[in-house]
């Protein structure tokens, strides 16, 4: 004779499914190195200046007007021989760059003008775990997984160096990426030392105990 399933007994698969569909909405997608890199790539080739990053703006012959170093201000803008304070934050360097190109065509003859971003006090990447300072860092240019974890100070005794995870992108799907320190000093993998983006986040582990 065949038992009857109660309501809540036969609801369990169905709920099970459920359960399952929703851990595959977040799991995390796993790019490729060269696909992580191509995306940084993107980013920094698109870089939008941001109020307290550092930029070097070089005119060509014209020493007495160009800058070393000039921080942009909390208001978003920075003073420049000649044209006086002229908006930075919110614009790229190359858009910058044809600003002050047109603005000193008034004072000197076919300027020719470099920025760049020399250091960027903007926009962060965060490292966490098993490291000597946790926290936001600064990012510079071309900073890799070994610069970030180098400023924090390096790992701890307790670090779980050949699982080190760097997330990227907090909205829509998150990728994931997995660093194996060993494998990158040995030489077996030294791509994996991808370029950071803001916004990336580090996560150290502890290392695993051999008996687990």
């Amino acid at each position: 004779m065949l038992s009857r399933r109660s309501p809540r007994t036969a609801l369990l698969p169905a709920l099970f499914a459920l359960a399952l569909a929703a851990c595959a909405q977040t799991t995390r997608q796993t790019p490729s190195v060269q696909q992580l890199e191509e995306g940084a790539a993107a980013v920094t080739s698109d870089y939008v200046i941001g109020a307290q990053d550092v930029l070097t703006i070089a005119i060509w012959k014209e020493t007495d007007l160009s800058i070393p170093a000039v921080e942009v201000r909390l208001d978003g803008k920075i003073s420049v021989p000649l044209i006086n304070d002229i908006q930075a934050a919110g614009r790229t360097p190359n858009q910058l760059k044809d600003d002050i190109t047109e603005r000193l065509k008034e004072y000197v003859t076919a300027p020719q003008v470099t920025v760049i971003v020399s250091r960027v006090g903007s926009k962060n990447v965060y490292i966490l775990g098993e490291v000597a300072r946790q926290g936001a860092i600064s990012m510079m240019p071309e900073m890799r997984v070994l610069d970030a974890i180098a400023i924090a100070g390096g790992f701890t005794p307790f670090a779980g160096k050949n699982h080190i995870k760097i997330i990227r992108g907090h909205s829509g799907d998150p990728a994931e990426f997995v660093f194996d320190y060993d494998a990158f000093v040995d030489g077996a993998d030294v791509a994996q030392n991808i370029l950071l983006v803001p916004g990336d986040q580090i996560i150290v582990p502890q290392e695993r105990p051999f008996w687990r």
